[in-house]
């Protein structure tokens, strides 16, 4: 086993998945030389913890990345689009956890479940897909290469941590506010989110003239690049409750080769990053609330869709912040650092 190590950098180290990527990184032992914290200005000096040490948080430039071998990004798109090419001259690979590079031909959107060789393909950049198309995928994939899904039908149940740590706040601050009778000024939410629920993903963005919304948009584009697949069909419906941290998703999909619900259920059991948990007898299947910290895409409801004849409904969970973000980021990284040659190839050609 190579004990080399790897001089790492985390973009956004400050918010809420930066914390979670150093957690993650810790727990896994990931081979760190240099760990370099990134952020803004009013981050500069702050000091983080990782394996009992205390790093402190420096103020993201352009020549942030001198020496650097993998740059995790997670401070948002803007600063993914300037500072990507910033880390990719200085002959870094960037795994950039922002939608700014998903869709670009030249760029793998990668699931490390779905489709790792993906990786291989890489100019200095590989990207993060969306939490709730990550999870999705990670389930959906061993259906597809059994049957091969024709249509995909998915509705989500998003957690507000999905829009940043000042949504959760403000999710608890309105409850307590309905709960005291009080009036409360939303900030973050452009509708009442506290014992409520809001089709629209994100908050701050119109829907579009088709009537879908951005996320919406990303979930059907994405599956479709990280499958490989343009023919399969998808629709999406995002929406936000108030839960803190996990979304859930209902799947339907159909099928080309007809998959029965103890197929899916086998197959499922074998795939990697899933866990099944659905015995109704005994009251299991997957809850937000059981999936918060845990690694796996856990799935459950699995049953067959009584109005189509290859037809499958399931009911998909993970933790947004760690599948769906942090841990599939630092998945990416493993996979680089288990074929070094991947890191060499950027620097020799940055």
């Amino acid at each position: 086993m190579s004990t080399q190590k790897f001089n790492i950098a985390v973009v956004g180290a400050t918010g809420a998945v930066g914390h979670e990527m150093l957690s993650i990184l810790e727990e896994r032992n990931f081979p760190i030389n240099e760990l370099r914290l990134l952020a803004s200005e009013r981050s500069a000096g702050k000091k983080l913890s990782f394996k009992g040490k205390e790093i402190e948080v420096q103020v993201l430039n352009e020549n942030s990345f001198e020496g650097i071998e993998i740059a995790l990004f997670s401070a948002g798109g803007s600063i993914s689009k300037k500072f990507v090419p910033a880390a990719i001259k200085a002959g870094a690979v960037s795994v950039d956890n922002t939608s700014a590079f998903r869709m670009d031909p030249n760029t793998p959107l990668v699931v490390p479940e779905v489709n790792p060789d993906a990786i291989k393909d890489h100019n200095g950049c590989i990207a993060n897909p969306n939490c709730s198309t990550i999870q999705m995928v990670v389930a959906l994939k061993p259906l597809h290469d059994a049957g091969k899904i024709k249509r995909i039908v998915v509705s989500t149940y998003q957690s507000v941590s999905g829009a940043g740590v000042k949504a959760i706040q403000e999710m608890y601050a309105e409850a307590q506010a309905i709960i005291e009778n009080r009036v409360y000024q939303r900030q973050i939410f452009p509708h009442q989110i506290a014992f409520n629920i809001l089709p629209q993903i994100p908050q701050e963005n119109a829907f579009m003239k088709n009537g879908y919304s951005e996320e919406e948009l990303k979930m059907i584009n994405e599956t479709k690049k990280i499958m490989g697949d343009d023919s399969i069909r998808v629709t999406a419906t995002t929406v936000r409750v108030p839960v803190e941290r996990a979304h859930s998703e209902a799947v339907n999909v159909e099928t080309e080769k007809k998959i029965t619900a103890d197929q899916a259920r086998e197959l499922l059991s074998k795939a990697p990053g899933v866990q099944v948990q659905d015995d109704l007898d005994k009251g299991e299947f997957p809850l937000a609330s059981n999936a918060t910290g845990q690694d796996p895409v856990f799935v459950g409801r699995i049953r067959e869709d009584l109005s189509l004849e290859n037809g499958l409904e399931m009911w998909v969970v993970a933790d947004n912040l760690r599948k769906g973000a942090a841990l599939n980021a630092i998945q990416i990284g493993e996979y680089l650092v288990a074929h070094p040659e991947l890191l060499k190839k950027q620097v020799s050609s940055s």
